[in-house]
């Protein structure tokens, strides 16, 4: 199936840290890792991500990793909500936006009279940078001098694919992700870059898994690899999550890929009704088909509730459920299933235990609107950190009533996918059987807790 490609470095730009993984596809496992942090600079005209940071981070891992095992090839996979504006010299004609920056809301009124509806793009009405097409638009006419000096528009992953090759690309999942840039419908770029004279800024369209080139002879010299060593063009973060699941999963099936962000993709479920009020949207699969997603921002949640130390016991657990103490939407505003409802709890939790287990019951039940609002059927399987809550994962089971599946490979989903991609996997591929142990309900309490979080919160099923 890999060919001659058995291990694969795999760039990994999360919201919060960065990572190079080295993964044995044959094993279909991570075997070495290095991680920093994903740093936002606060110099120059706005926040802005540590682009050379990172470029140092991702020479110096290539370079370590590469000592202890074979490099076969390089794959890329990022975050969304970002892009770099290159000059015709390749350098960055602006610093890249953080995209949680408020700079774009100046021009938001100007911007939300040109971007196109939901039904063309599937993209939801985002505050600051997460709309990548308002980003664009706001550095446009904040910066106009620096805009105009830009010769193209590279999504985030083929930024650093580029840097690697030399060669630009565009790519649908990194197109297809909230950007207002794309039309899933179509299969093109949406009328918002023709309306704002974009479209000569955008490279050539390749797919997720095209080989851009061989690595620079500059990127040899630095990390060692073999100057022959593939590039792969790229994928957005999320759904390199799915790709693994796409290829090896008979539908209907929901994927929870958690990070930063908590994003689940319905894969032949219901037909739902997207509410882009709710921040549900359209997602392109690396196979260029659309997929019902929706998110919020969990991750960042369960970070500024937990503090990053889970202590809780059992005994909390069952106390939680006991008296009922709800943690109700959103701690943090702005995004997900209720956008405009700011947090409360009600209830008073004895310690920090039980409060760290309502934290998961909320990010489990907050998951379960998604998925409903995303018209999921089928297995849920879910990737990344939470997989190893089991709060999460029993709560989740209970609030959708259907089987959930926690990967625990120890690996994140993006690089497992982000990898695949050098694997050749074909559309036609069989889907294997599936080996899983999914967790089911853990009982009438687990249930019952759901149903009310669910009443309070105004989220039961219609």
């Amino acid at each position: 199936m890999t060919g001659s490609i058995r291990h694969v470095a795999v760039i990994d730009i999360g919201k919060t840290n960065a990572k190079l993984a080295l993964v044995d596809l044959e094993r279909g496992a991570e075997t070495d890792q290095r991680r920093t942090p994903n740093v936002v600079l606060t110099d120059g005209p706005y926040p802005h991500y540590d682009i050379e940071g990172l470029w140092s981070f991702i020479l110096e891992s290539l370079s370590a990793l590469r000592r202890e095992s074979p490099i076969d090839a390089v794959s890329v996979t990022t975050h969304g909500a970002t892009a770099a504006l290159t000059d015709g010299q390749g350098a960055l004609a602006l610093p890249v936006l953080d995209y949680e920056h408020e700079g774009p809301e100046e021009t938001a009124a100007v911007y939300d009279a040109v971007r196109p509806p939901f039904a063309e793009t599937g993209s939801p009405r985002l505050p600051v940078g997460l709309n990548l097409g308002a980003q664009l638009f706001w550095q446009r006419q904040a910066f106009p001098d620096a805009f105009a000096d830009a010769r193209t528009i590279l999504p985030y992953p083929q930024y650093w694919a580029c840097r690697l090759t030399g060669v630009a690309a565009s790519e649908v999942t990194s197109l297809g992700c909230h950007t207002d840039l794309w039309s899933p419908s179509t299969g093109d770029f949406s009328s918002l870059v023709e309306r704002v004279g974009w479209r000569p800024l955008m490279p050539p369209m390749r797919p997720a898994s095209a080989k851009l080139g061989p690595v620079l002879q500059s990127v040899a010299e630095a990390t060692g690899l073999d100057p022959s060593t593939p590039v792969l063009c790229g994928v957005h973060d999320s759904n390199a999550s799915l790709l693994p699941h796409l290829v090896g999963r008979r539908p209907p099936f929901s994927v929870v890929s958690t990070g930063t962000w908590v994003v689940t993709m319905a894969i032949g479920g219901k037909e739902p009704d997207l509410d882009p009020r709710r921040d549900t949207l359209v997602n392109v699969n690396a196979f260029g088909d659309p997929v019902p997603s929706a998110r919020f921002m969990g991750g960042r949640e369960f970070s500024l509730l937990t503090e990053g130390r889970e202590n809780w016991t059992e005994e909390d657990a069952e106390a939680v459920l006991k008296k009922r103490l709800f943690l109700l939407p959103s701690v943090q505003q702005g995004s997900g299933p209720f956008p405009d409802r700011k947090s409360e709890w009600r209830g008073e939790a004895a310690g920090t235990g039980e409060k760290q287990a309502a934290a998961s019951f909320y990010l489990a039940l907050m998951t379960a609107t998604c998925l409903e609002l995303v018209g999921a059927a089928g297995e849920t399987i879910v990737e990344g950190p939470f997989a190893g809550n089991t709060l999460f994962t029993r709560m989740l089971a209970a609030a959708t009533a259907r089987p959930v599946i926690a990967d625990l490979t120890g690996a994140t989903g993006t690089s497992i996918g982000a990898a695949l991609l050098a694997a050749e996997a074909h559309r036609d591929h069989e889907p294997q059987a599936q080996k899983s142990r999914p967790t089911a309900s853990p009982g009438a309490a687990w249930d019952a807790y759901a149903r009310a979080w669910k009443a309070e919160t105004g989220a039961v099923s219609k």
